[in-house]
C-alpha cells in the first residue's frame, strides 16, 4: 500500500461540500431551535399528531440519546427523536420530527425507494468496510492480480453510491410530506414555513454531500482500474 496524491484530487470536492453541508446544518438549526413555534408543540407532539392523523396510531415516538441522532426505523417501525427534538417547542424540532414522521408515511405506502433503499442496506454496510479488507488480504496474499482487486473496489463503491443516489429521493420527499403535513394540520403557520424550509433543506445537503463523496470515489478507482489495464 502507498500513499496517492491523485486521492485528493477526488476527495477533496466531496470533503469541502460535507464541511459546508454541517456548517449549513448547524448554523439553520440553532437559529431555528431558537424560534418558538406558534402552535406551542413539541417535536413529539407534531411527530404524533402526523402519525396518529395518517392512521399509524400503532408506531411509536420514542425519545433517544444524541445530538440529531432521529430517525425511523422501519424494521421496528418506531419514530426515534433526539432528545432536543422531542421535548423543544421550536420550529427546528418540529420541521426535524415532521421530517422523520415523512418515512413513517413513505412506509405505510410502501413508497418504492424507500423499499429499494431498505432491501440494499445490508449489502452497503457490507461494502463499506470490505472493500479495504478485500483490497489489503488480495494483496499480502496474492490471491488475485492488482488490476483485478482495484475492479473489486470499483464494484463496492458503486454499490455505496447507488445506494447515496436512492437515499436522496427518499429524504426530498419525506421533507416534502413533513411540510404538507404541518400546513394542513395547522402544527406550522404560513409565517413559519420559510423557517421549516430552511432546516430541512440544510439537512438535505448533508445527503447531496454523501453522495458527491461516493461518486467521487468511485471515479478514483475507477481511473486507477483503467490505468492498469
Amino acid at each position: 500500500m502507498y500513499f496517492d496524491p491523485l486521492w485528493f484530487v477526488f476527495a477533496i470536492p466531496g470533503l469541502l461540500l460535507g464541511i459546508y453541508a454541517q456548517i449549513k446544518l448547524s448554523a439553520a438549526y440553532h437559529k431555528y431551535m431558537q424560534t418558538g413555534i406558534a402552535s406551542g408543540v413539541s417535536g413529539a407532539e407534531a411527530a404524533r399528531e402526523i402519525l396518529d392523523q395518517a392512521g399509524l396510531t400503532a408506531v411509536p415516538v420514542q425519545e433517544v440519546p444524541g445530538h440529531l441522532t432521529d430517525h425511523y426505523d422501519p424494521l421496528k417501525r418506531t419514530l426515534f427523536l433526539s432528545s432536543a427534538n422531542y421535548h423543544e417547542r421550536s420550529v427546528a424540532a418540529v420541521g426535524v420530527a415532521a421530517h422523520e414522521a415523512g418515512h413513517a408515511l413513505q412506509h405505510k405506502e410502501a413508497y418504492a425507494p424507500l423499499n429499494l433503499r431498505m432491501a440494499m442496506v445490508p449489502i452497503t454496510r457490507f461494502a463499506s468496510f470490505a472493500w479495504i479488507g478485500i483490497l489489503v488480504l488480495g494483496m499480502m496474499f496474492r490471491l488475485a492480480p492488482m488490476s483485478k482487486l482495484v475492479w473489486i473496489a470499483v464494484a463496492i463503491f458503486a454499490v455505496t453510491a447507488a445506494f447515496q443516489l436512492i437515499t436522496l429521493p427518499v429524504e426530498f420527499d419525506a421533507s416534502r410530506r413533513a411540510k404538507e403535513q404541518l400546513f394542513r394540520l395547522g402544527l406550522v403557520q404560513q409565517q413559519e414555513g420559510q423557517a421549516v424550509s430552511r432546516v430541512l433543506d440544510a439537512a438535505a445537503w448533508t445527503y447531496v454531500a454523501a453522495l458527491v463523496g461516493a461518486v467521487m470515489e468511485l471515479l478514483y478507482w475507477v481511473s486507477i482500474a483503467r490505468s492498469r489495464n
